[in-house]
């Protein structure tokens, strides 16, 4: 699973996945394999237990199955590790977008006190460079001496190589009717219709999307709001975090209670009050515990909040989130999302190429 993947699938964008990638750091076979042994290396933490890898694990998908993400010294945060899988097209990185780019994304954890809780980038690459082999390798990949901003690019580059597409739903959508089952079809219907999930997990209502399932918008969906006095924290926030200070931003963002606020940490909007960025919602399955908190165990609790409209008496409620009724539609929702799972992703699905399953 944590090999770079081949881009030969049924479903995969080819022109995105190359608008994807930034002109100041072309992808090369080089210096992906440099990435991907950073992305495993402990060394990017002060104490040398956490790497990239710890919180997104390619036997769990990318994700670490944990409610909240474990860093250095037992640290626990207050959001749910997303996977890195697609990850390249996503607009802002992060559930509340306070990185723009893959190379944004992968420098934050490395200085953040509670993740890999190196005191500097400086302090890490000076970890890194303390083996020659290692400086080489940086040599040879860019031509210069090992700094921190190359060493975020690697690790970067090796994540743009994680695309998932070639899921049963890509074959049906390709033209295959046989890919999916009748239950998984009834459902991709009601995903885009009564049960409303296209209102946030698409481009446009107009238009169904089948490619990332996301508006790469930011919602307040209803999580959190009775656990945080959300209104409270908005207005200490406004005092005390500087939104142009990116670690600072992100050590409130992981590591206080200011995470409740999502978007508004970054904007200090209060339309952004507790809204959380739209999850690309390929290998769902394999992907749980769910939202930003980790607060939903199963894709039937997921559901099942939807269905009811919680949060309805959360004044900040995306106007979208409406309860469906006490049955309402999710009968069917858990049924069809595994079919956009690249079986890849899922342990023990046999499957071993870059096409369908065995």
């Amino acid at each position: 699973m944590a090999q770079p993947k081949s881009l030969d699938q049924v479903g995969l964008p080819v022109e995105l996945t190359r608008r994807a990638i930034p002109s100041d750091n072309s992808q090369t076979p080089e210096k992906i394999v440099l990435g991907e042994k950073l992305f495993f290396d402990g060394r990017l933490s002060a104490d040398g237990t956490v790497a990239c890898s710890t919180c997104h694990d390619p036997a769990r998908a990318f994700t670490d199955g944990r409610t909240s993400s474990m860093g250095i010294k037992g640290g626990v945060g207050q959001r749910n590790a997303p996977t890195i899988l697609n990850a390249l097209y996503n607009k802002t990185q992060f559930w509340d977008g306070r990185a723009k780019t893959l190379e944004e994304q992968a420098a934050l954890p490395i200085v953040n006190p509670i993740e890999m809780g190196q005191p500097s980038m400086d302090a890490a690459v000076a970890g890194i460079g303390a083996i020659e082999e290692d400086r080489q390798g940086f040599q040879h990949v860019f031509g210069r001496a090992l700094n921190g901003p190359d060493l975020v690019r690697a690790i970067a580059s090796y994540e743009r190589t994680q695309v998932a597409f070639d899921a049963p739903f890509d074959h049906f959508i390709a033209g295959d009717t046989n890919a999916i089952d009748d239950s998984a079809k009834r459902g991709w219907d009601l995903f885009n219709t009564k049960a409303r999930c296209n209102k946030c997990h698409a481009l446009s209502e107009e238009k169904r999307d089948v490619m990332t399932f996301t508006d790469n918008g930011f919602h307040n969906i209803g999580i959190g709001i009775i656990r945080h006095n959300v209104v409270a924290l908005a207005r200490q926030a406004e005092q005390l975090i500087d939104s142009g200070h990116a670690e600072a931003v992100d050590q409130a963002a992981v590591a206080t209670d200011f995470s409740a606020l999502g978007r508004f940490l970054i904007t200090k909007k209060e339309t952004d009050i507790a809204a959380f960025k739209t999850p690309d919602i390929r290998n769902v399955l394999v992907t749980g515990p769910y939202f930003h908190d980790g607060s939903q165990e199963t894709l039937w609790d997921v559901i099942d909040h939807y269905n009811k409209g919680d949060g309805l008496k959360d004044p900040y409620l995306d106007e979208d989130i409406q309860a469906l009724g006490p049955d309402g539609n999710r009968d069917r929702g858990p049924r069809r999302l595994p079919r956009i799972a690249d079986e890849r992703a899922i342990p023990g699905s046999g499957s071993n190429r870059a096409g369908r399953p065995t």
